[in-house]
């Protein structure tokens, strides 16, 4: 398969995802929206949605989120297999008519995720714990699209949902690798409150929620794979 991998940045690119997506013999492709307004020539046959700094209703102050929104209503149109990740999550749901809005409080940080009884039986998310503890960076939650499936919640926020038979977004980052985490440390220290305990709860965790992620990614490449 041909998979394009949507990124906001240099920073938030498709980590983890990467190594599954390339590991089963797929070619990956990267668009970085802000870069270039327009996605690579041809038709992808899956497409991630990848997270970034910007807000999901910030139209004005990064106008190449009209066109990305665009590309995604053409792709929800197609039948295209899409998974969004934390904005990407967010455009998606934007994208399939739901809304977005500033959380009531953000979620950053280690942060425990409880599976819905719907994500038994999903194909992406049904190999999850039941509980989980997820790394999260978040300003801004979304409603579903109607007609979504809520698959995850927090205490705080919905986390995951699927859209029809090929659509997923997750709040959390699955996707996410040690050196991207240090990386949002040096962008916006002002977002945590005590770096250097992130720093150690993410040497302890980050290799067990890498293995999480590819197997995430692996599992919505064969649902992809599946709905062609």
């Amino acid at each position: 398969m041909r998979v394009l991998a949507v990124t906001h940045g240099p920073s938030v690119g498709a980590g983890v995802f990467a190594e599954a997506i390339e590991g089963a013999g797929h070619a990956l492709e990267e668009w970085c929206v802000p870069v270039a307004t327009e996605p690579p020539p041809g038709e992808a046959d899956a497409v991630v949605v990848l997270g970034g700094g910007v807000h999901p209703d910030q139209e004005e102050l990064h106008p190449w989120l009209l066109p990305e929104l665009d590309f995604l209503r053409r792709a929800l149109a197609a039948g295209t297999p899409l998974l969004g990740v934390c904005l990407g999550a967010q455009l998606l749901a934007r994208a399939g008519g739901g809304r977005v809005f500033r959380a009531p409080e953000p979620e950053i940080g280690w942060l425990e995720v409880e599976l819905a009884e719907p994500a038994a039986d999903d194909p992406v998310l049904r190999g999850l714990p039941a509980r989980f503890t997820a790394f999260q960076w978040h300003h801004y939650s979304y409603e579903p699209p109607a007609g979504a499936i809520e698959l995850a919640r927090s205490v705080a926020s919905t986390q995951a949902y699927r859209l029809g038979e090929a659509v997923w977004g997750v709040q959390f980052h699955p996707e996410v690798t040690a050196g991207q985490i240090e990386r949002w440390l040096v962008e916006d220290p002002e977002d945590v409150a005590d770096a250097p305990a992130l720093r150690t709860e993410t040497r302890e965790r980050i290799g067990g929620w890498n293995t999480l992620g590819r197997e995430l990614c692996a599992a919505f490449l064969h649902a992809a794979e599946l709905s062609k």
